[in-house]
Parts: structure tokens; sequence; C-alpha cells
């Protein structure tokens, strides 16, 4: 691809543009732009073309993050957190840092999978939404719609979660919220402090449902 990846951040604002601009931003601050550090990030800025990586060398910008040099930091706005990734004295390579991104790339809607649900565990948002459907329906493409657009309601309070009931590793998590295959789509809703969870069999999402559920549930 002909476009910079990833871009230089000169200054704060640079950087503050950067992460406000995607769901999930990954930003490495280094001391040497060409230190085998940043070259290490370069490979795995180009493993994950989807997410948006940043490069800084800017001694402004690595204190306005509150970083030292050789840190990989992801930012993610569904939950207004930020992951740091500390490069020093660690044999941290591509390899590492790509796992590391993959399990904290949460997004308005994650996926679940065995990767993902590190992420997933780790989040500061003690509300989640399951949506626990079949990926291969043809309606699937028009429920993402609906549960996404749902999930922009609740942006910083609950973690909205797409689960594909065909995977074979998902099958405890079904199980888990004692739904049968015969009765899905369903949207489980889950508090993790203390376990408290709702179940709802759906036959169609609308996002209104989507919200009256939630609320419902957080009240």
């Amino acid at each position: 691809s002909t476009s910079e990846k990833p871009i230089l951040l000169n200054n704060i604002t640079d950087a503050e543009t950067f992460v406000s601009g995607a769901e999930v931003a990954v930003i490495g601050f280094f001391q040497e732009p060409d230190s085998p550090e940043a070259s290490q990030f370069r490979l795995a800025a180009g493993r994950i073309p989807e997410v948006p990586f940043g490069l800084s060398t800017s001694p402004a910008v690595l204190s306005h993050y509150g970083v030292s040099a050789n840190t990989v930091t992801l930012f993610r706005r569904v939950d207004n957190d930020r992951r740091d990734l500390d490069m020093n004295n660690k044999d941290v390579d591509t390899e590492k840092m790509t796992r590391f991104i993959r399990m904290n790339e949460l997004r308005l809607v994650t996926e679940y999978n065995p990767v993902t649900a590190v992420g997933v565990m780790q989040s500061s948002l003690q509300f989640n939404l399951l949506l626990i459907t079949d990926k291969m329906s043809p309606k699937h493409p028009e429920r993402m719609r609906r549960f996404r657009a749902a999930a922009e309601l609740f942006k910083g309070k609950v973690l909205f979660i797409l689960l594909d009931s065909n995977l074979k590793s998902n099958e405890r998590v079904v199980s888990y919220f004692q739904l049968k295959k015969s009765q899905l789509p369903a949207l489980a809703m889950f508090h993790t402090p203390d376990d408290e969870q709702d179940v709802m069999t759906v036959d169609e999402i609308s996002i209104e449902r989507v919200q009256d559920f939630c609320n419902r549930f957080i009240q």
C-alpha cells in the first residue's frame, strides 16, 4: 500500500487527532525511529492492516501520554481505556506485539474468540451484552448493523460482543447461558462483578429492543 504505515506523529495535536479518529489506534513511542524495536513495530503494523498505527519520537508527545521510550500503547474508544506494552528489557518481538494488539483491540462490537476473550475479561466495563447468533445466516448483516447502532448508544457503559454460535469454541458460552441452538438468536447480558445475568431470545434485532433490554438490566 502506498499510504505510509505507521504514520509519524510529530506533535501532541497530531497524536490526539490520530487517537480520536479510530475505534482502536496503536502508537509506538520510541527514542529513535530506526531502532530495532521500531522496526519490529513496523512489521507488526504490516500484519494488522485494519488497525491504524502511529509512531512518535517526540519528547513532548511521550511526556503527554506519560510513557517512556520503547512503549507500544493501544487506545480504544469503546471503554475509553488504553493498554501499554513495555518493550524495554523484554524479548518483545513482532509476534508478541501482534498478540498484544489482537488481545486488546476491543471495538464497539467485539467478536468473541479465544484471543479476544482475554481483552474482554480485562475490560473496565462491567456490563457485557452478547448477541449470540449464526454468522452464516442471511439476516446476519442487517442484525449486525442494528446491533452496532445500539452499541453507539452505550459507548463507555456496555461492552457489545458478537458470539458466533457456529464456532465449536463458543459452545461453552452458549450453554453457560442455558441456551439451545433452537433458541437463537438471543441477547445475553452480564454484570461482571456479581455474575448477574439476563437472557432474551429474539426473532429479530431492533435498536429499540436492544436499548430497552440494556436499560432494564442496568437499572
